[in-house]
């Protein structure tokens, strides 16, 4: 991918992933910030008993307060995206979990319903987003070849926070009722604030050697020698108009980039997610009254989520362990689409369970499948559009989901309502995530891979998507290196550097435009080194 100089208000370069160290603190970070987004919302139902007691309201009254904290985590996908390219993933962080945590503490104080919606629903809703999105950002600059497993480790949050939130509200519940509970569950959202701080830019060791450097530059040319007293005064300027582009502002930055509308892949990703999220969530949600409806007793009813929670806990980190294998990562979109089958499969064959053993089977069948989906789902959204765009991308697909996830459950139950009938709703459910799975495939086989062997020259190029970060980054610094070995002046400014890199630049080009040979346009093509300009940038089409 291009790599323009960030003073020309451009992105700057990424840095090469460690894959470990600092990362396995940001992957604790982010299992406890996916944790708290996901298993929060649904926790919150302990109280719902209370609420409609103590404000006189019905079931679906109080169903709105996990509604809008879905919704805001979900339709804030772009604001958060905006901010954290404004502002970078830690701030946002700190922001986001005072707002979830100011949130709960306010709703403990509220006296009618709609301050309920405004503080636990809005402002927890929101803080949550604006911890959520940046953590899956940060996890995804600190893994590269790793980056399946991590992926996988930090989804299994989610379940883990939900096994553990829902006894611990009942016990707030008992002991101090809803307004204690409220106010102790938003003193436990302020440990997003302690993700959030270590959540440390990845680059900022490269800034500090990068400086070290500049200050040794700056002590050499205080005494200078013989002839290199100009050398030293060129490299004093270069180093003072180096720190005066670093104080201004990037003109260029885009705070929310469109422009990966125009990866093929992105697109087939974002149809199949939409067409996924319709029907994924319909069978936990409608699963205990379906057990109910079929004289399972209420316990052993509410016994079945937990069956879903526990496998999903262990499905999650397999499955990253699996798609982080040498001979499946290339093929993870396939290994998604399989993920979705078995799911959509499971809802189907699950359908005609009468008795409580065909409903535990189910549920094992199904925590398996939606563990697998959990997963790969970000995993395959960022080796479509990469790290650089990672932050737009997912800020713009949570933001379609979110339409899917107001359409898909509530017409589920209005369907339950009129035909007084589960197993068309699981049919449906299921006959809706099987499509998606069919259309990613066939959209991957027909649309990428075979219009990719066409297009592709027969020159030895890498394959789209499939060079992970790391590759992109060490080639970049071997051309550094070259490149500087090259010079025999022994110091230099950034400014003379940049203006040597794109003169040498525009002179390759000319070559080739003299020669014929230019570089090759199409989604889904990698730029070769030698033949593009140096901010022309490669799209990712393929996963």
């Amino acid at each position: 991918m291009g790599r323009p100089d960030p003073e020309e208000g451009h992105l700057p370069a990424p840095v090469k992933p460690p894959d470990g160290g600092w990362g396995w603190i940001v992957l604790l970070g982010c299992f406890v910030i996916t944790g708290f987004s996901y298993a929060f919302p649904k926790a919150v139902s302990v109280y719902f008993k209370e609420l409609m007691k103590d404000f006189h309201v019905g079931y679906s009254d109080t169903a709105w307060i996990s509604s809008i904290m879905l919704a805001m985590l979900y339709g804030t996908g772009p604001v958060c995206s905006i901010m954290v390219n404004q502002f970078g993933c830690r701030p946002v962080m700190l922001i986001g979990g005072l707002l979830a945590s100011s949130g709960m503490i306010l709703a403990s104080f509220t006296t009618n319903i709609i301050e309920l919606y405004l503080t636990a629903g809005v402002l927890t809703g929101l803080g949550m987003a604006l911890n959520f999105q940046p953590s899956l950002i940060m996890l995804g600059t600190y893994f590269d070849k790793r980056r399946p497993l991590a992926n996988g480790l930090a989804a299994a949050g989610s379940p883990v926070f939900l096994s553990s939130l829902s006894p611990l509200g009942q016990v707030l519940l008992e002991k101090f009722g809803w307004r204690g509970g409220f106010l102790i569950m938003g003193g436990l959202l302020l440990n997003c604030c302690t993700c959030g701080a270590v959540m440390r830019p990845l680059d900022t060791g490269m800034k500090r050697k990068s400086e070290k450097t500049q200050d040794k530059y700056e002590a050499k040319e205080m005494l200078p020698i013989g002839g290199k007293s100009e050398e030293g005064t060129s490299t004093t300027d270069g180093t003072k108009k180096a720190k005066k582009a670093k104080k201004q502002p990037r003109k260029g930055k885009k705070l929310l980039d469109f422009s990966i509308f125009s990866n093929r892949g992105f697109i087939i990703y974002t149809i199949s997610k939409f067409i996924l999220v319709l029907g994924l969530f319909v069978p936990p949600i409608l699963l205990v009254n379906y057990a109910k409806d079929t004289g399972v007793p209420d316990t052993e009813a509410a016994f079945l989520l937990s069956i879903i929670g526990f496998i999903d806990i262990f499905a999650r980190p397999a499955c990253g362990m699996v798609a982080g294998l040498k001979w499946v990562r290339p093929h993870v979109a396939y290994l998604f689409s399989f993920s979705m089958l078995f799911n959509g499969l499971t809802d189907i064959c699950s359908a005609r369970a009468s008795n409580y053993t065909g409903l535990v089977i189910f549920c094992v069948f199904f925590g398996i499948s939606y563990g697998m989906v959990g997963a790969l789902q970000f995993e395959v959204l960022m080796a479509i559009v990469g790290s650089q765009k990672f932050s737009s991308a997912i800020g713009l697909v949570l933001l379609i989901e979110a339409f899917a996830v107001l359409i898909g459950p509530p017409s589920a139950g209005r369907l339950v309502d009129a035909l007084k009938n589960y197993e068309v709703i699981f049919y449906l459910a299921g006959s809706e995530v099987v499509l998606s799975a069919l259309f990613l495939a066939m959209a991957t086989y027909c649309c990428l891979n075979r219009g990719k062997k066409k297009e592709d020259p027969p020159e030895k190029n890498p394959p789209a998507g499939g060079g992970s970060d790391t590759e992109e980054a060490e080639s970049d610094v071997q051309e550094a290196e070259e490149h500087s070995s090259d010079n025999h002046q022994p110091a230099h400014s950034t400014d003379n550097a940049v203006v040597a890199a794109s003169e040498e630049a525009n002179h390759v080009a000319e070559e080739q435009g003299r020669e014929g040979g230019g570089c090759p346009t199409g989604d889904g093509e990698v730029l070769a080194r030698d033949g593009c300009n140096a901010d022309q940038t490669v799209e990712r089409d393929s996963f």
